[in-house]
């Protein structure tokens, strides 16, 4: 490396190309017709995203979908997250936008995980939960258990290493009227004709709640998008039919 670009790099840092592709990424999709909460860009449009292309899903410059850019707002406006106060915080299954952000949040003692992902802190079956009881006080799960056989096994553990007072966000895809699955089904081309994508087990319906109830949580199924209006849900990008699930144990 020259000499030159030793001293620009020792200015600029190691995450400035990441900067500048970023800058630049929101000079060529800049608009004010949708706003991302996540990475906080103005953008003309959200991309369509999934295996059935779902329109105004992925932003374009942090790569955000509906269901981060949903978690991020009620973080910020119907939790206490971000109230100052210190909080410990198990995010599982992290997503990169998500996870900067949360380790950034003052008084945050952050710990993400997950059993395979090389980006998480920790390796963790969330089924056997190697932390002592009442370990957390906030507990960030999205999109996870619906890949997990032993569902309700994983609730327990959440439940049990959340401190009490403490709360979860526990989100899955609810898909159908009644929760459906069959522990017979194993190729991936039959999951993903059953089960929407050929690496989860089972699909979610709004009896989702119940099963969180069992593991012990007191369970609010938060129509926060309905609430927070049309206009607002559009410029967000954000589906107005995933209630968020947010799971107190009780003090």
């Amino acid at each position: 490396m020259g000499i030159l670009k030793k001293v620009r790099r020792t200015l600029l840092g190691p995450n400035h190309k990441q900067r500048t592709d970023r800058f630049r990424a929101k000079l060529s999709n800049f608009g004010l017709s949708r706003f991302c909460p996540c990475c906080q860009s103005y953008v003309a449009t959200f991309l369509p995203h999934g295996q059935v292309q779902r329109p105004q899903a992925r932003c374009p410059i942090c790569r955000s979908l509906e269901r981060h850019r949903l978690i991020r707002l009620y973080f910020a406006n119907k939790t206490n997250l971000l109230d100052g106060r210190p909080k410990r915080l198990l995010h599982v299954a992290p997503e990169i936008e998500m996870s900067q952000w949360l380790q950034k949040v003052p008084n945050i003692d952050y710990l993400s995980a997950d059993l395979m992902s090389p980006r998480a802190m920790v390796k963790m079956d969330i089924t056997d939960i190697q932390y002592p009881e009442g370990s957390f006080d906030v507990i960030y799960c999205s999109h996870v258990l619906e890949h997990v056989p032993a569902d309700r096994q994983a609730m327990r553990e959440f439940f049990r290493v959340l401190k009490p007072g403490g709360w979860a966000i526990l989100q899955v895809p609810v898909t159908v009227p009644v929760t459906f699955e069959d522990p017979t089904v194993t190729s991936p081309e039959e999951r993903t004709r059953l089960f929407g994508q050929h690496d989860h087990v089972r699909r979610y319906g709004p009896d989702y709640a119940d099963r969180l109830r069992e593991a012990g949580f007191d369970v609010l199924a938060d129509n926060y998008p309905a609430a927070m209006g049309e206009w607002k849900r559009i410029r967000f990008g954000i589906r107005k039919d995933e209630a968020v699930h947010y799971c107190r144990k009780a003090a």
